[in-house]
C-alpha cells in the first residue's frame, strides 16, 4: 500500500514538474517552428509569413524632420501663420482642418487664410533650404 502511495506521489510530482516546465515555455515562440503547410505540402514557418522590413533609419529621419519642421514653425513664422499651419496640417496631433474651418475660427475669409498659408509655406521652404546647406 505504501509503495502505491509513493508511486502516486512520484507521478503527481512528475506531472507538476511537467506543467511547470510548460508554463515557463508558454510565452516563447520559435520563428522556425512549423505552423502550417502550403498548397504544395511544404512546411510553412512563422518566419516565412512575418516579413518585417527594417525601417528604423527612415523612421528616425522622419522624426528628425518633423522636429525640425515644428521648430521652424515656431521660429520662422508669425503667430497667425504658425497657428494656420499647425491647424491645416495637424502638427499638434489633431486632425488637419480645412481652410474654411480655420477662417471661421479666426474670423477672416477663406481666401485670406489661403494667402497666409501660401506665404507661410514659402517661408518654411526657404528656411528648410537654408538649413540644408
Amino acid at each position: 500500500m505504501r509503495s502505491l502511495k509513493r508511486i502516486g506521489e512520484r507521478i503527481a510530482n512528475e506531472l507538476l514538474m511537467h506543467f511547470r516546465a510548460q508554463k515557463k515555455l508558454q510565452g516563447e515562440v520559435s520563428l522556425s517552428e512549423s505552423i502550417d503547410t502550403d498548397k504544395d505540402g511544404n512546411s510553412l514557418m512563422l518566419m516565412d509569413i512575418v516579413g518585417v522590413e527594417d525601417t528604423m533609419l527612415e523612421d528616425l529621419q522622419e522624426k528628425e524632420d518633423c522636429l525640425k519642421l515644428r521648430k521652424l514653425v515656431k521660429t520662422c513664422l508669425t503667430e497667425q501663420e504658425a497657428y494656420i499651419i499647425r491647424e491645416r496640417y495637424g502638427l499638434d496631433g489633431a486632425a488637419p482642418k480645412i481652410q474654411r474651418d480655420i477662417a471661421k475660427a479666426c474670423g477672416i475669409s477663406r481666401s485670406y487664410i489661403s494667402r497666409i498659408e501660401k506665404r507661410a509655406l514659402q517661408k518654411l521652404q526657404q528656411a528648410l533650404e537654408g538649413s540644408a546647406d
